[in-house]
């Protein structure tokens, strides 16, 4: 068990966007945060995520896709919901101190069109988290 925060990252099927933010947070601030992800359902870690993350210098090809730990739920420091549904669906967490924020984005998986438009929008909600990352380990917020 570590001694830094935890980050606890949540979406519905821990395939996406929770693996994204996972993998931009152990490369930008994996030195402060102690940092895992899940969903509410384990949905297997999408291929092209993994392309994606690979295309920005993040190898998350080792990530696996977790369900939901009540444990490490109510251990964490920050519980980070990626999407709507886990966001409205999140398990009761019991621990008062827990730091509980929603960040939205979009489902990539759920993108249309050729191969090339589902990997931009693969891109664009990427570039979205790595942002919002960077916000958050340079400010806390």
């Amino acid at each position: 068990m570590s001694n830094k925060p935890l980050v606890y990252f949540l979406c519905t099927g821990n395939s996406c966007r929770s693996q994204i933010a996972d993998g931009f947070l152990n490369a930008i601030g994996g030195d402060k945060f102690e940092v895992k992800s899940a969903g509410l359902e384990a949905h297997g870690l999408n291929p092209r995520a993994v392309q994606v993350m690979h295309d920005a210098g993040v190898d998350i090809s080792g990530n696996s896709s977790d369900v939901i730990n009540p444990e490490i739920l109510n251990r964490a420091t920050y519980v980070i919901t990626l999407c709507g549904h886990a966001d409205e669906h999140c398990p009761a967490i019991m621990n008062p101190n827990v730091i509980k924020w929603h960040w939205g984005f979009d489902d990539p998986a759920k993108a249309t069109g050729t191969e090339e438009e589902i990997m931009e929008q693969f891109r664009t909600v990427r570039d979205s988290i790595k942002t919002r990352i960077e916000q958050f380990v340079i400010n806390g917020e």
